[in-house]
């Protein structure tokens, strides 16, 4: 069935998740804004509200939450973990995920690094044990021949699986060829890649397509680009947060919004529908900062899109020379 044919999923519906043996929702809450970075984001989350966000979120219809050792120096663990020991653990047959980082003032992400960064989470978090643990962002602090070497992050990420302090493992990052690299090493069940499957970012295809093939889930982040596919580029002008975000970017989604804006179809309800449409994407990973976002996402992913309007919004879809990688 061609792919514009295909309906969107129940966001609700649990589906398996690669070969793990887990089964997910296809929206996965993200919790960077839980953690408070105002640079980031441009505004602040108070810790009640984002306790408040994460106990609608165990009570809601997703059973996926994303979260890093990094966030906010460990904050949005901590939030999270607050709520689930007040709960007395996590809900049954809920898919808590969190990353490994490396350590945010030297840098270093050697094996030993790797293994206090778990520790580090599992104590925000108030568990002994995750279904899903990631190695996040790489790319910035050591190669993939360092990653990969004996007594490496990698090595020892899978010590910790081997250990029973992750159930299974995953790849987080950015660069495309990166992650392909990493995904055909056979060691990982799942990879995250950000802001590179989006309405006006399509580099991650041959990734999604070789994830499918090993059995590996594809769980795509940041659909929104960081925020520019939901308020428009005058708004947010920077894609995926980036200053130096080409004008022909900014240009394709002042074209899509006009054409989602003449069927009546928000750009985000769009947005959000391009990944969940896809049979190949295991979750898509949705930021909430506030328990109203969970309503809020469950509308735009169930707003009518014409089949047609895909073929248009294509049509605007920037050249490969004004993507990330």
């Amino acid at each position: 069935m061609p792919l514009d044919d295909l309906p969107v999923p129940d966001p609700a519906l649990r589906r398996p998740f690669g070969r793990t043996g887990l089964t997910v929702t296809p929206i996965c809450v993200g919790t960077s804004p839980l953690a408070s970075m105002p640079g980031l984001y441009g505004y602040e989350v108070g810790e009640q509200r984002a306790r408040a966000t994460v106990e609608a979120v165990f009570d809601g219809p997703f059973n996926f939450l994303d979260t890093s050792n990094n966030y906010g120096g460990g904050s949005a663990e901590r939030r999270i973990g607050a709520v689930v020991r007040d709960r007395g653990g996590v809900p049954a047959g809920f898919v808590l995920a969190t990353k490994v980082d490396a350590d945010p003032h030297t840098g270093d992400f050697s094996g030993e690094r790797v293994r206090r960064s778990a520790e580090e989470s599992l104590e925000r978090l108030g568990v002994d044990h995750v279904p899903l643990l990631y190695l996040h962002d790489p790319e910035f602090h050591i190669t993939f021949e360092e990653a990969m070497a004996p007594g490496g992050a990698v090595e020892a990420l899978v010590a910790l699986r081997d250990a029973g302090v992750a159930a299974h493992i995953g790849i987080a990052g950015g660069p495309i060829g990166l992650l392909r690299r990493y995904v055909a090493t056979g060691v990982f069940d799942a990879v995250i890649s950000h802001n590179r499957w989006t309405l006006v970012n399509r580099e991650a295809a041959p990734l999604l397509d070789e994830a499918r093939e090993r059995g590996v889930a594809f769980v795509n982040g940041a659909p929104y680009g960081g925020g520019m596919l939901v308020k428009g580029p005058d708004a947010q002008p920077r894609y995926a947060y980036r200053e130096d975000t080409a004008e022909s970017v900014r240009d394709a989604v002042r074209a899509m919004r006009k054409v989602c804006d003449e069927h009546g179809v928000p750009l985000a309800a769009a947005a959000l529908q391009f990944s969940l449409r896809d049979p190949r994407v295991a979750s898509t990973i949705v930021g909430v900062s506030e328990p109203e976002r969970i309503e809020e996402t469950l509308r735009l992913a169930a707003i009518p899109i014409p089949p047609g309007l895909w073929d248009e919004l294509d049509r605007h879809l920037p050249s490969p020379a004004a993507w990330l990688d």
